[in-house]
């Protein structure tokens, strides 16, 4: 583990910039490195305001798309709201079909099937809009490249208005709106939202034009905070507030599909992360086991009994999902030793039989144990079909843009894509992505790397300092969790390995020349205890959180590693 400490701004300004806030010094330097550096700034992001959203119409195609909606509805046209089968594809055609349905009731839903239809707009699902006389889709995360696709469907005499958040290629589609922040020619003023966040720009402004103003909306927040969480978009700007309203509908009136998910979790108040960890994982297992209208139709249902069926059924997806992705989590491991393969650059493995479902999740597993460009290989019909992940800092889908020759099809991000090629394919593309790899990536990014905001002295830790931490959630890229580091710590004599296995490490420390004790865990550390034993000094990375134990609350260390 690599730790690295992020650059500190002038001491004068941190100074200055406290007392303005009437803040502590370290509160201070924490928002100055995230970029808040006005009084105003700091009021915007310590209270997040449904006036600090966007007027929608901003958005280049924006009256175009309303007046179509409008149009349709006039003239008793049938509706398709199309989206992928990932958290952001089902919770837009949740949060679209939904809200159109509360006006007009000729609204239909289309979710492409994973394994036949693949990502995407595709040419089934405009045959069955043609086949069911519906005359506009609109498509949710997803259609900003879909060209062809779009100009086969005008022929049939279906329009399109795209809501993408993708990167469009060279020629944008022939729709009837295109409305994507990522768009050259789109002014926008944030460009970082996800599919759904570009749904809920849509609804609220058919909302405006009524009059209404955008707190009518809010009930519907509860969809687009977990795919701003599941779609890990940063939780800035616009998705910061969009997600502070949204986690506060999941924890007070989320709908009855979000509440039948969440009825089991042991917890008074879900973050972010829980939203990423419990709530998306179970909306993906739909799509991933069985058909992800099983994830729609959950979030839509307003009937109790209804939504707990559903919720069971998904639940036993998500069961399945885990059981297949630690089988064949443990299968690629093997391959990868059988093979001698450890000291790759890349990890590169195919087995014809695994399920397509989950290879994207074994492939963040296996970056995890290796910590390199990972790509996860299966048999689709008569291709091989991937899902790659990428280490922080390293851009794979360009990595994969050098090995074009040997790939038939790839989309995606920096750190995560998919691809299709050949059978006869495999070898040479494996032999070029661990070439181009080699020859590109910086070695110290092979190795995980820690960064830590600031350094801390265990008499920084008071009530109020924790206090104000927990007011820059909800966190996310763009906003981590601060990770602190302490040096010269001590172990006050009760240090142990705990959990199953040993694997987690328990410890109470403190500092020479104070009193403060504060208890930390660190899960998965437990190979570490002997660096705690016998008075011996330890430099600490950690982040804060409360531990809850016996009806006492305290503030506790949470360990990401630990150095001599």
């Amino acid at each position: 583990m690599r730790w690295t400490l992020k650059p500190t701004p002038k001491v004068e300004h941190i100074k200055d910039f406290a007392n303005q806030l009437k803040v502590p010094e370290k509160v201070a330097l924490l928002l100055l490195q995230r970029g808040i550096d006005t009084y105003e700034k700091a009021k915007t992001f310590f209270r997040p305001s449904l006036d600090d959203l966007h007027d929608p119409f901003l958005m280049k195609d924006m009256d175009r798309a309303v007046a179509r909606v409008n149009l349709a509805m006039q003239q008793g046209e049938n509706i398709l709201v199309y989206g992928d089968y990932d958290v952001d594809g089902t919770t837009s055609v949740a949060l679209m079909s939904s809200y159109l349905l509360s006006h007009y009731p000729q609204v239909a839903t289309y979710i492409p099937d994973r394994y036949t239809e693949g990502y995407g707009v595709s040419y089934a699902g405009i045959d069955y809009a043609h086949d069911n006389d519906i005359t506009l889709i609109i498509a949710l995360d997803c259609g900003v490249k879909a060209v062809e696709k779009v100009a086969y469907a005008k022929k049939l005499g279906i329009d399109f208005i795209i809501c993408d958040h993708h990167r469009p290629g060279p020629e944008l589609p022939d729709a009837a709106a295109v409305l994507d922040p990522k768009r050259e020619d789109c002014t926008y003023p944030y460009d970082e939202l996800c599919g759904c966040g570009v749904g809920f720009k849509l609804i609220q402004a058919l909302e405006q034009q009524k009059g209404l103003p955008v707190k009518t909306l809010v009930p519907y927040l509860d969809l687009v905070a977990t795919a701003i969480g599941a779609d890990i978009v940063p939780i800035t700007g616009e998705n910061r507030v969009l997600a502070f309203f949204g986690l506060d509908v999941i924890n007070t009136l989320p709908r009855t599909g979000i509440q039948a998910l969440i009825e089991n979790v042991k917890k008074e108040i879900l973050t972010i992360t829980d939203v990423v960890f419990i709530i998306a994982p179970r909306i993906n297992a739909a799509g991933r086991i069985k058909h992800g209208l099983h994830a729609v139709e959950l979030l839509t249902e307003q009937n109790k009994e209804q939504a707990q069926q559903m919720a069971a059924a998904i639940e036993a997806f998500n069961a399945e999902r885990k059981d297949l992705d630690k089988t064949i989590t443990e299968e690629a491991l093997e391959q990868i030793q059988q093979n001698r393969e450890e000291h790759r650059k890349t990890t590169v493995v195919y087995q014809e039989n695994w399920h397509k479902g989950v290879i994207g999740i074994v492939a963040s597993r296996l970056t995890e144990t290796y910590y390199r460009p990972t790509l996860v290989f299966t048999k689709s019909g008569e291709k091989l079909a991937a899902s790659a992940r990428s280490v922080k800092g390293f851009d794979v889908y360009e990595a994969l843009e050098a090995c074009s020759e040997h790939i038939e099809q790839f989309g995606g991000h920096k750190y995560a894509a998919g691809l299709t090629l050949g059978e006869h394919q495999y070898d040479d593309f494996k032999s070029k992505f661990e070439e181009v790899v080699s020859n590109s990536i910086d070695e110290r990014l092979l190795i995980p790397e820690i960064s830590i905001d600031a350094e801390l002295n265990l008499e920084d830790i008071t009530p109020k300092f924790y206090r104000i931490l927990r007011q820059f959630a909800p966190f996310g890229p763009g906003n981590m969790t601060p990770v602190f580091m302490s040096k010269n710590l001590i172990d006050t004599g009760y240090g142990k390995c705990v959990g199953a296995d040993e694997l987690h490490l328990k410890c109470t420390v403190t500092q020479p020349g104070t009193t403060v004790q504060i208890g930390a865990i660190g899960f998965n550390l437990g190979e570490k205890c002997d660096l705690i034993t016998h008075k011996k000094r330890f430099k600490a990375a950690y982040s804060l959180d409360l531990n809850e134990w016996n009806g006492n609350v305290s503030i506790q260390l949470k360990l990401r590693d630990i150095q001599e």
